[in-house]
């Protein structure tokens, strides 16, 4: 399990990460956190979902068909042409610093076997100022943040609009077995479709269409997950469907 912990400049001097990087942490995770800037190369691999926890929406791609799967993951890697930035930073992430109240700081997974003080990259000179290395990934998760905020804004702005609809994933197995994914949100295009011509303008203005859009287009990854899990498991699917729930 992940232990992450804020980067200090006297207790880290010497610490270092693996140039090269597994996402081992993601094998057997079926959802990963996006943003919705991210969505139009997103899309070009992953189905892409809104779920919702304690009431509140996350933006997440869906990485397999059923809990605890992930059908991109191989050889420690992704077989995909972009990650999702939440991953691609690990082994690294924003955490709350416990000497500063409120206040957001970098962690690192200090229990990943990427970081030590015999890796190849240092997070400090032996002045113990801060690296190219580590202020780039500083950047990245300065610019992470001001996307998730900026997610968080887009995903109002859908709920304010009614545009926000469950849907279900129909898995048919050749064992004969049914599963169902349920809790998934995408767009309602009916809602879509009835916007006024003054939503509509306003929603230009602000760029809006471009994530909706991609998140539109993305449901039809699915097919991309059913034929890397029949690559890849004895028990084909024969037959998946997704569609808006009826009591959702």
């Amino acid at each position: 399990m992940a232990k992450f912990i804020p980067v200090r400049t006297e207790q880290h001097k010497n610490l270092k990460v693996s140039e090269r990087r597994g996402l081992e942490h993601i094998a057997e995770q079926h959802l990963v956190s996006t943003t919705a800037k991210e969505y139009s190369q997103l899309a070009l691999n992953y189905p892409l979902f809104f779920i919702k926890e304690n009431d509140i929406f996350r933006s997440v791609a869906l990485l397999g068909l059923q809990a605890g799967e992930n059908l991109f993951y191989k050889d420690e890697t992704m077989d995909v042409t972009t990650l999702p930035q939440s991953i691609a930073l690990s082994p690294f992430a924003l955490g709350l610093d416990p000497e500063k109240e409120n206040t957001l700081t970098v962690c690192i997974d200090i229990d990943s076997k990427y970081v030590g003080e015999d890796k190849d990259l240092p997070l400090f000179d032996d002045k113990g100022t801060e690296t190219d290395v580590f202020k780039s990934v500083q950047d990245s998760l300065g610019k992470l943040y001001e996307s998730e905020v900026m997610t968080e804004k887009y995903i109002k702005e859908l709920a304010k609009h009614d545009l926000l609809q469950e849907f279900e994933l129909l898995v048919n197995l050749s064992t004969g077995e049914n599963k169902r994914l349920v809790g998934l949100y995408n767009i309602n295009e009916a809602k879509l479709n009835a916007l006024t011509e003054e939503q509509v303008i306003d929603f230009h203005k602000r760029g809006l269409f471009i994530p909706i859009h991609s998140m539109m287009v993305a449901k039809g990854q699915i097919h991309r997950l059913v034929k890397y899990r029949n690559e890849k498991s004895d028990v084909k699917v024969t037959g998946v469907k997704l569609q808006p729930r009826e009591d959702g």
